[in-house]
């Protein structure tokens, strides 16, 4: 029997804090290790635990996008997913940009937010439907029409190419290294070299524009 998803719920609302967590438990294959009401206490949390995934709240205390930004620099596996009320484009893109793999509004059921946290720790990304669109078209840049996708993606070396191909299978830079016989640092030098090139502001849109690609 497989080990079940553990999580940190972090959120400053006890009352609400304590509903995600009773309907997440009702589900048989995840697991709330930890509850946080701050940005450092969570950020703690996922250092001392490990745990698989972490819901962070954007205006807890410390601000949960700091929150993200430290935990992606721990040595933990830990995917972020940010559960907020928050539909402002630059919350939503600067979360992305500091290594959330998950953008959820609190509107979401149980039921659904059950079924985001499983896809994300099998190392997809996700964003809120009525949000998506709105990303995509913040991302786009003028840079972004002197070249093709296409030839973005082409312009990989070999080793980014795989590089980023196991980021896109939801590898985080330290299993990317354990993958290739890396050090984590070379692998974060190889991923900033791969944004450059794909004129992507973070990991997650740098999958999707490959991702397109390579599927063609």
């Amino acid at each position: 029997m497989k080990a079940p998803i553990q999580i940190i719920v972090a959120d400053d609302h006890p009352l609400y804090r304590s509903g995600v967590v009773k309907s997440l438990e009702e589900a048989p294959d995840l697991q709330v290790i930890g509850e946080a009401g701050n940005a450092k206490n969570a950020v703690e949390l996922v250092q001392k635990t490990n745990a698989d995934v972490v819901l962070l709240d954007i205006s807890m205390p410390g601000n949960g996008i700091d929150a993200a930004g430290k935990i992606a620099g721990l040595d933990v596996d830990t995917k972020v997913i940010m559960l907020t009320v928050s539909e402002h484009d630059k919350d939503i893109m600067q979360a992305l940009e500091a290594g959330a793999l998950g953008y959820v509004l609190k509107g979401v059921g149980s039921d659904e937010l059950v079924s985001i946290i499983r896809s994300v720790h099998a190392g997809m990304s996700y964003v809120s439907p009525s949000l998506a669109a709105r990303v995509l078209l913040a991302m786009k840049s003028p840079s972004q029409t002197k070249m093709s996708d296409d030839q973005l993606v082409a312009s990989l070396t070999k080793r980014e190419e795989e590089i980023l191909r196991l980021v896109s299978d939801g590898l985080s830079n330290k299993e990317v290294g354990r993958e290739l016989e890396l050090q984590e640092k070379t692998v974060k030098h190889y991923m900033t070299n791969i944004l450059q090139k794909l004129q992507a502001r973070n990991r997650v849109e740098a999958a999707v524009k490959a991702k397109e690609i390579w599927r063609q």
